[in-house]
């Protein structure tokens, strides 16, 4: 009996899975988002006023990253190397502008933004770019805070090693 009670909540726990389909995708991303944001593990750098900057990563890290002074107020830029083409979310912990430029200095556009997420109150911004494999430039500011902190990952990734 018990057996039988077990693969029947087994089934029905499955199945409610399965129905979710984007819906678990990107709750699973903003689960992501909100662990990495909350716990770390951190890694602090300084972004530059012009350039590539420090390298950032997916590495399920949040980067706190000081900002700089640039034209308008604080901001700067962090280099992010493309290993896989595909689409990346881009969690920061405040409201702050962000632009993604490719090797060759073209913005890359947005295809969702947001300045929130129902999961956790420290996303404050969660936005998905299709990116190529090579290096980007992501851009902060301007804006009057003095740091943001960063977490980048992949579109629909659900399972990870913690390093």
């Amino acid at each position: 009996m018990k057996n039988k009670l077990l693969s029947a909540v087994l089934l029905s726990a499955s199945l409610l899975v399965c129905a979710c389909g984007d819906d678990a995708v990107e709750a699973s991303g903003d689960e992501e988002g909100c662990e990495h944001l909350q716990e770390g593990p951190a890694v602090n750098v300084t972004a530059v006023a012009s350039g590539a900057g420090p390298a950032v990563s997916n590495n399920h890290t949040r980067y706190d990253i000081a900002l700089v002074d640039v034209a308008g107020g604080k901001g700067g830029a962090v280099s992010f190397a493309v290993s896989e083409a595909t689409d990346y979310v881009l969690f920061t912990s405040a409201t702050v502008p962000v632009k993604v430029t490719n090797g060759s200095g073209t913005t890359v556009e947005f295809e969702e933004s947001a300045t929130s997420s129902e999961l956790c109150t420290e996303i404050q911004g969660r936005h998905v770019v299709p990116l190529t494999v090579g290096t980007h430039t992501l851009t902060f500011g301007p804006s009057t805070l003095s740091s943001v902190s960063l977490v980048i990952e992949e579109s629909g990734e659900h399972d990870h090693d913690h390093e």
